[in-house]
């Protein structure tokens, strides 16, 4: 899988010249051109290190940095128009890894990112050491290493009950009775194909992760995850 480098600046120019180079260098890039989505990107999306402009038009990217290093260890590479010493150290003391000032060579910038890369030793991960699934009610999500799965209303409802209760096992009865509006108008084997998705969906994230075990004639339940 390519590195992925976020790059939050608002100059179309100077993201298409950066862009250009660091897909040359092999990177994958993802582009945003305001302060107030990135939250959001790191949420859904695996990035590997950020490129972020102190200004910009919505937000400081001081300050978004000192929000960012709450909840991530992403790398983080500075772009300003201010060169003063001061600029630099705070930039830094924040939790900055690097720091350029415009004009820069979009070839040296490059060169700095392998080398923020190598020095942080940075691997792809999720936020912190996030468990292996997990319930978000206010967003109606479920995420498995901190992705979110894609599941319909019925994979997320049957897949919340057996989270909820780690290790019980629930009959096919049961969980049709709880998430299903008329269960007596479904059948057994309508809970069997929504667990088979809701499988090949945790696979995709994590091949080797197979939490649902299921006990047959009976029904199903969630491994007790250490």
């Amino acid at each position: 899988m390519k590195t992925r480098i976020l790059i939050v600046e608002d100059e179309p120019a100077i993201v298409d010249n950066l862009v250009y180079a660091l897909e040359t260098e092999g990177f994958e890039t993802v582009r945003s051109a305001t302060g107030g989505e990135v939250p959001r990107l790191l949420e859904s999306e695996t990035i590997d290190l950020i490129i972020l402009d102190i200004g910009l038009p919505d937000v400081n990217g001081l300050e978004l940095c000192k929000q960012i290093r709450q909840s991530h260890s992403i790398p983080v590479i500075f772009l300003t128009a201010r060169a003063e010493e001061v600029d630099r150290v705070v930039g830094l003391e924040i939790g900055g890894d690097d720091y350029v000032v415009k004009p820069f060579s979009p070839r040296e910038l490059c060169a700095r990112v392998k080398a923020v890369l190598r020095r942080t030793q940075y691997q792809p991960a999720t936020p912190f050491s996030a468990p292996p699934l997990e319930v978000v009610d206010h967003k109606r999500c479920i995420r498995c290493f901190g992705q979110p799965l894609e599941l319909s209303r019925y994979e997320y409802e049957l897949l919340k009950i057996l989270i909820a209760r780690p290790g019980q096992v629930f009959s096919r009865e049961h969980l049709m009775a709880r998430v299903w509006d008329d269960p007596l108008a479904s059948m057994d084997r309508t809970v069997d194909a929504h667990i088979k998705n809701i499988r090949k969906k945790i696979k995709a994230v994590k091949p080797a992760f197979d939490p649902i075990v299921t006990h047959r004639g009976v029904g199903y339940a969630l491994k007790e995850i250490a």
